[in-house]
């Protein structure tokens, strides 16, 4: 499918692809394309549907304290791999 955008920039979506995906898209800049994903309207839902029962017991702020924390220990781990790295 190919689209072109208006003189605002605006990329209108023919109906049928929005009611299979729906009306919220995340746009991804890669080097050499853009792309859309859709977003789910619920997005724990939509994980929980991806994963099957893995998260059935958390909640959503076990879940973004989980994410964070992970997050930090591997800037943690870039940062000191980095120090060792200068060092060597």
């Amino acid at each position: 499918m190919s689209k072109a955008t208006d003189e605002r920039g605006r990329i209108y979506l023919p109906k049928d692809v929005r009611s299979r995906f729906g009306e919220r898209y995340r746009i991804v800049e890669l080097p050499s394309h853009v792309a859309l994903f859709p977003v789910d309207e619920g997005p724990l839902e939509g994980l929980r549907e991806a994963v099957g029962d893995a998260f059935e017991e958390s909640e959503a702020d076990e879940l973004k304290q989980d994410a964070r924390r992970a997050i930090s220990e591997e800037i943690e781990a870039e940062d000191q791999e980095r120090s060792e790295n200068r060092e060597a």
